[in-house]
């Protein structure tokens, strides 16, 4: 019985350990970092452990004798960047669980396929996005606003907002450049709610896109690419 039981225990004591080893990792970055650790991982690469706070990856090794920020973790194999590759899961959300009636809703064709983002009425990239997505086919693109830039940003976001067609108020401002009522007298909670939200999600800038598995791309990603991941995930 004892022969049985042994390797049962021994098995134990490792899983215990590593999970100690993982919660003082967390506590001892969080006072390092002084913000909240989200995760603790082995990384599989040199002993060190993937650290994930504030939206960035730090590595570190057990003894927290060094901490690694802002470099790219690549599998020498595979070339495969493993940084890249946990960034995407760990940053990815449940696409159904977006407050999506926050949102000005477009639907092109059958409108199948989905996309969400988060942009700002002053943000030039965005703008481009707005051009390129009037190009997409089938789909329906769901915009938060999320003015981040300027107050002139919050303003021109509540006075979309409270347009009688927010969709076209929206393009008519961010393709052609035709500026929005000056009326703000609606309920502009849900701008507010956004800005809320987005900060939660750490939405540090505009336009940040997420897709249907959930998948988040932050920043301009090319038309071609978006049609790609559309395709992908439809």
């Amino acid at each position: 019985m004892f022969k049985k039981l042994l390797p049962l225990v021994v098995a134990a004591v490792f899983v215990s350990a590593a999970v100690a080893d993982e919660a003082d990792i967390k506590r001892s970055m969080e006072a390092k970092l002084g913000t909240k650790v989200e995760s603790v991982s082995k990384s599989g690469y040199l002993g060190l452990y993937e650290v994930y706070a504030d939206g960035t990856i730090f590595y570190t090794d057990d003894k927290l004798t060094a901490i690694l920020v802002g470099g790219q973790l690549i599998d020498a194999k595979t070339m495969k960047n493993v940084t890249d590759e946990r960034m995407k899961k760990l940053t990815a959300i449940k696409f159904g669980e977006l407050p999506l009636e926050r949102a000005i809703k477009q639907v092109r064709g059958d409108g199948k396929r989905v996309l969400a983002t988060f942009e700002d009425p002053n943000c030039g990239y965005c703008k481009r996005l707005a051009k390129d997505l009037l190009k997409l086919e089938n789909v329906t693109v769901y915009t938060f606003l999320y003015p981040i830039l300027s107050e002139d940003s919050v303003r021109k976001s509540k006075q979309i907002w409270c347009s009688a067609d927010r969709a076209k108020a929206w393009n008519d401002w961010m393709i052609d450049g035709k500026a929005p009522g000056s009326k703000e007298d609606c309920d502009t909670t849900a701008v507010s709610k956004n800005q809320e939200f987005g900060r939660k999600l750490n939405i540090t800038g505009t336009p940040t896109m997420f897709f249907a598995d959930g998948e988040r791309v932050p920043g301009a990603m090319p038309l071609p690419r978006i049609e790609q991941k559309l395709a992908q995930t439809k």
